[in-house]
C-alpha cells in the first residue's frame, strides 16, 4: 500500500499522464494519503489563480482517496524521528543543537509527519522530495517516486 506525498497527488489531480498510468497499474484501492498532504493540497489551491476550479479538483480527489489522520501513535513516531534527525545531522554541541530547526537540517516538519504516518501504517511513501532520503538515513522505511526526472 502507498502513501502519496503532495507532489504525486497534485500530478494526479492535474492529469500527469505517466503518474495516472502508474496509478492505474497499481490500483486505486492501494493509494492513500494523510491529512498533512490534504492541507498542503488545499493551500496550493487556495493560493492559485484558478482558486475555485482547483479547490473543486482537490476536494474531488480527496473524496476518492483513503485519508489517514494523525493520532497519538503518529505523534510518538514523529517526535522520535525529529529527535533522531536533530541528533544525527545537528550540531554536536548541546546548546547549538537545542536552537537548530528541522528545516535547517534539510527536512520539513510536514514531511516528517508524512513519514511518521507511513511508518505507523507500514506504507510506501511515494514522493520526489529529497527530505525523505534524509529521513531514511535515521529511520528505514519504503520510498519510491513515480515522477521521472
Amino acid at each position: 500500500m502507498y502513501l502519496l506525498d503532495t507532489n504525486h497527488c497534485s500530478n494526479i489531480i492535474f492529469g500527469n499522464e505517466a503518474i495516472c498510468k502508474k496509478l492505474s497499474i497499481v490500483g486505486e484501492s492501494l493509494i492513500n494519503t494523510n491529512t498533512i498532504v490534504a492541507g498542503e493540497l488545499i493551500f496550493m489551491a487556495q493560493k492559485s489563480d484558478k482558486k475555485e476550479r482547483n479547490l473543486a479538483k482537490v476536494y474531488s480527489f480527496l473524496a476518492d482517496i483513503n485519508l489517514y489522520s494523525l493520532n497519538e501513535d503518529t505523534a510518538d513516531i514523529y517526535g522520535s524521528l525529529k529527535a533522531k534527525i536533530i541528533n544525527y545531522f545537528g550540531p554536536k554541541e548541546k546548546a547549538k543543537r537545542r536552537k537548530i530547526t528541522i528545516n535547517e537540517l534539510g527536512v520539513s516538519d510536514n514531511d516528517l509527519w508524512i513519514a511518521a504516518t507511513a511508518i505507523q501504517e507500514n506504507l510506501i511513501v511515494v514522493s520526489k522530495d529529497r527530505d525523505f532520503l534524509r529521513i531514511k538515513q535515521v529511520q528505514e522505511f519504503n520510498l519510491e517516486s513515480w515522477i521521472v526526472g
